[in-house]
């Protein structure tokens, strides 16, 4: 993943200093595309393991399907 994120700063920085060929460009749209992909999975991953603690103690696993009870 750290490579693929210093891929895409690579040719942003090209980019600045000059236009992209159609083949860098293809592969910064690509690296990007997966980059965002993982950022998406990690953040659901992070968000599907939220835990509510009641005061009485209680723990309440938040699921899509609970919070659409609660709505």
């Amino acid at each position: 993943m750290d490579f693929n994120l210093d891929r895409i700063n690579q040719l942003a920085r090209l980019s600045k200093q000059r236009e992209l060929t159609d083949v860098e460009k293809n592969e910064q749209q690509k690296l990007r595309n997966e980059y965002i992909a993982a950022y998406r999975a990690s953040l659901r991953a992070h968000l599907d393991n939220i835990v509510v603690v009641e005061k009485d103690g209680t723990h309440t696993k938040i699921t899509p399907k609970s919070k659409k009870e609660i709505d």
